[in-house]
């Protein structure tokens, strides 16, 4: 394949009025055809070169560039583009994963007096792009408690003192009263340049809450700085971990602070809220309107636009000599408790009282305070849904203002992560097992911890000249919560052959059709249940729910195991496999937000847990099923190439030693029938071929591809060549591994399967790793379990011997009758796989009976919409089985039946 132009789009599909905070963005290379990043360039359609920067992001084992990741700074008209590769500057290049730092652009694509410059002294980092200066303080000589020390605009600081702070509380009243809070502040560990420009700079900072008297510290977190060529706005990426004592350490409190110098009349300082649905609350700090005396048209009309105000001398003298008798409202504060309202309200010091100046729905989450000198805001992307969120804009009559942004409200309930029951006289596995029989939940004493589980945040700090035009705040407070983004195209993706068995929709046929209609009734279905069943907050955006209660017309928010859904038979693989073929915007941000919940809340990043996930429950963290199918970083891997994302990146390298979790915590402890002899051997390791496996292959080939792990590849390769020299390859079920030598003892002689093993990301990764490379053995082992797993019992007892056993979910293993279909040529056995997809077996979407059905009050709480026959597991499985089937076999698809 050629190295031809890799054609763009963008996400929302038609270009934004403006791109003011630039873009970032990944695409793939075909195998073989690019050496490095240095060879592409970034155009527009009619053929102007313009400035981006590129950097690699994985490479195909020939060591060819595989994923790029590409940036562009700030553009007034954005276009249409493509990235094209350089004649001359293609073949393979010198190993996997060679670096990830940026590589520099041509000459003729620069643009010097934007281009992003890092310039680091003993004492600090200071990053500019023409625009703006970002100053870091460095901690290696001098204890640092800042993020960042200053905010340069046009020569003049518009923020300092850029910090982290928290409140923590050790119990939580039940009359609601108030409990002694203590103050905590940022401590940065480390700071490090991650990309220097000349388009992008990225400055990445570790480091932990620290209480005001040093008696403790918590709550680590790491925060990257994203600087673009020609951009005033700047990306926050914070993420932090949760590593209290849950039956002690209540968050109160946790936010971004900034002090914010303000040099304007109090009359001449405003002040900015967004609310809902565009809508803004827009004042002064001393209001110039409604008075009793007016102070001329032109000064209030000034006022209300944001401007300079005419000099004092030429206003009505009934106001300009009485200004001091005019109230000044020093204190604002928005909260957002819930997903359903926001209030405003405003004081004009410490000390007096409060006043109601404003109510909505759902605020957009951004705050400012600025001045015809200059000024600075806050925007938190997913504010209303991430609830309870909070903005605080404090002194604003005095020459410093503060500004918070508070990603958990202090004014909220305090957070209590404690799990939700006492244990129900679960204490031995016995009766934690009855527990699972009439709750679904897995339960084991200390295991509902959430010591170690995370959240991620982005936000976009904005320096100011001037005062900007409400229509501008508006423009990019909606940027904020919906970036631009450029994208690769569904066929250009596909062509490339990348993520496995999928393809772009097709409609060709009645039946073809039909099918496409079932997949977008669930996606729009899922989409609608979010804000329905408000699927939000703090810990909860970016979930869906298990299971249905049709009784009571909800899920079952409250039933053990049927509550959130933790990724359980791969909701998430089905949202990105639907996006890739289809580009939906409004699928693409549901999967990123499953994608950042999932990888964080979900996920153990520290502690005796860390590298595993929980699966299902009513907590997040509930579960005592600890494993690595719900860390794998299949569910990860696409959004972090399609978008380059650095913190994603982070989590699949968190997962690089994830095996050495077989030593301590044995996924299926409470169900082996070896239980009473088994114990954790690292030379012997009871690893399962289906989830465990999968996801450490998944785990392996993205450390592989992304850095050139050696020690990832040879696990990953030489696991594969073990399966394949298994006696029953993918059909024993569980081989042993050592963990020393990350290589399974291939003289296992058994055969076990279970319903789960495939379902869990399992058929993609050995699709990809079939096309990716040749490992003697794993292909043809693959195919077997995919040919015998729905054969009938008399070819599966030729075949191995016997007949297997804990055959389940027949129309959602449909999909590897069909890859054995596909491989082979066998049509039969084509017809055999759109059979078990229509209709046999247990566990079935029948996407004819697909109905939504309304449901009004007083049944329900609010009106809803239900659909009987869907739960999450049999969709997520329904889809990537309708996906993967129309791409392996769709010219087998029997016509329509009446």
């Amino acid at each position: 394949m050629t190295a031809s132009p890799i054609p763009l789009r963008w996400l929302d599909d038609a270009p934004p009025a403006r791109l003011p905070g630039g873009a970032t963005w990944g695409v793939p290379l075909p195998r073989g055809t690019v050496a490095s990043p240095s060879a592409l360039g970034l155009r527009e359609v009619d053929g102007s070169f313009l400035p981006a920067q590129f950097w690699p992001l994985a490479t195909w084992p020939d060591g060819s560039l595989k994923w790029a990741g590409c940036a562009v700074g700030a553009l007034e008209a954005p276009t249409q583009y493509e990235v094209v590769v350089d004649a001359g500057d293609t073949g393979a290049g010198a190993g996997a994963g060679a670096g990830a730092g940026a590589r520099p652009l041509s000459e003729r694509q620069r643009d010097e007096a934007q281009r992003v410059r890092v310039k680091q002294t003993p004492d600090e980092i200071v990053v500019s792009n023409g625009v703006v200066d970002i100053a870091f303080a460095r901690p290696e000589h001098a204890a640092v408690d800042t993020l960042v020390r200053r905010v340069v605009r046009d020569g003049r600081s518009v923020a300092e003192d850029l910090r982290l702070v928290s409140l923590l509380q050790d119990e939580v009243t039940e009359d609601g009263g108030a409990a002694p809070r203590r103050h905590f502040r940022s401590s940065i560990r480390t700071v490090e340049v991650e990309q220097d420009g000349p388009v992008r700079a990225v400055v990445r900072l570790e480091g932990v809450h620290r209480a005001a008297d040093g008696s403790r510290q918590w709550l680590p977190f790491t925060v990257r700085v994203v600087v673009v060529a020609g951009s005033a706005d700047v990306r926050v990426v914070h993420s932090v971990v949760w590593d209290g004592d849950a039956e002690h350490d209540f968050l109160s409190g946790l936010g971004l602070r900034a002090d914010v110098p303000l040099r304007a009349a109090l009359h001449d300082r405003h002040v900015r809220f967004a609310g809902a649905d565009g809508g803004f609350f827009a004042e002064a700090v001393r209001g110039l309107t409604g008075l009793r005396r007016d102070p001329g048209a032109d000064v209030r009309a000034a006022q209300i636009r944001g401007e300079q105000t005419p000099p004092t001398a030429t206003w009505n003298p009934e106001v300009s000599e009485r200004l001091e008798l005019i109230p000044a409202w020093g204190d604002v504060t928005l909260t957002q408790l819930s997903a359903d309202g926001f209030g405003i309200r405003k004081r004009t010091a410490r000390g007096h009282a409060w006043i109601d100046a404003g109510a909505g729905t759902r605020a957009e989450g951004y705050v400012a305070i600025s001045d015809p000198t200059g000024g600075f805001g806050v925007g938190i992307r997913s504010f209303w849904q991430s609830h309870p969120g909070q903005l605080d804009l404090r002194r604003a009559t005095s020459e410093r203002a503060e500004l918070t942004a508070w990603l958990y409200a202090p004014e909220a309930q305090p957070m209590d992560v404690r799990f939700y029951h006492d244990g129900l006289g679960q204490d031995d596995f016995a009766t934690q097992l009855e527990g699972l029989e009439i709750t679904y939940e897995d339960y084991e004493p200390g295991f509902g911890d959430a010591h170690g589980v995370a959240r991620t945040h982005e936000l976009t700090l904005f320096a100011y000249a001037a005062t900007p035009a409400i229509e501008e705040v508006a423009a990019s407070v909606a940027a904020v919560q919906r970036p631009p983004l450029l994208q690769p195209t569904p066929e250009h993706l596909h062509a490339v052959g990348v993520f496995g068995d999928w393809a772009p929709v097709d409609r060709s046929t009645p039946a073809r059709a039909e099918i496409e209609d079932s997949v977008d009734f669930l996606l729009d279905y899922y989409l609608g249940q979010i804000d329905q069943r408000r699927w939000y907050g703090f810990w909860n955006y970016g979930d869906v729910m298990h299971a249905y209660d049709l009784d009571r017309h909800v899920w079952r928010y409250d039933v053990g195991g049927y509550a959130w859904d933790n990724s359980e038979l791969s909701p998430d693989l089905w949202l990105w496999y639907s996006y890739l073929r289809t580009g939906r915007a409004d699928v693409f941000r549901l999967a990123e937000a499953m994608t950042r919940h999932t990888g964080e809340v979900d996920v153990y990043h520290l502690g005796r847990w860390q590298g595993l996930g929980s699966r299902h429950n009513v907590q997040h963290w509930g579960c005592s099923a600890k494993q690595l199918r719900i860390s794998s970083p299949i569910y990860r891997r696409i959004f972090h190439f399609l978008t380059a994302d650095e913190r994603v990146g982070d989590l699949l390298t968190e997962l690089r030693d994830s095996d050495e979790r077989f030593v301590d915590t044995d996924p299926t402890r409470k169900v082996r029938t070896d239980a009473a002899t088994y114990r954790p051997d690292r030379g012997a390791l009871a690893v399962g071929l289906g989830t465990d496996w999968g996801a450490l292959a998944a785990t392996w080939l993205a450390d592989w591809e992304r850095t050139g792990n050696e020690r990832s590849r040879d696990r990953l390769l030489g696991t594969m060549a073990d399966i394949g020299a298994l006696p029953h390859g993918f059909l024993t079920g569980e081989a042993l591994y050592d963990i020393e030598t990350g290589r399974f003892d291939t003289t296992r002689d058994r055969v076990a399967v279970s319903h789960l093993s495939a379902v869990f990301g399992l058929v993609e990764v050995c699709s990809e790793l079939i096309d990716l490379v040749d490992v003697p053995g794993f292909r043809e082992a693959w195919l077997e379990y995919c040919r015998l797993y729905l054969a009938s019992p008399e070819e599966q007892e030729a075949a191995v011997g016997q007949r297997l056993t804990g055959i389940h979910l027949e129309q959602a293993h449909s999909r590897l009758t069909a890859y054995a279909a596909a491989s082979t040529g066998d049509e039969t056995m084509a017809d055999a796989a759109w059979q078990a997809f229509e209709g046999i077996g247990e566990w079935l979407v029948h996407r004819r009976d697909f109905v939504l059905r309304r449901v009004d009050g007083p049944a329900v709480l609010n009106p809803v919409d239900e659909a009987p026959s869907v739960g999450t597991n049999d969709v997520a499985q329904y889809g990537l089985a309708a996906i993967q089937n129309l791409a392996l076999i769709g010219d087998r698809l029997p016509e329509l039946r009446s």
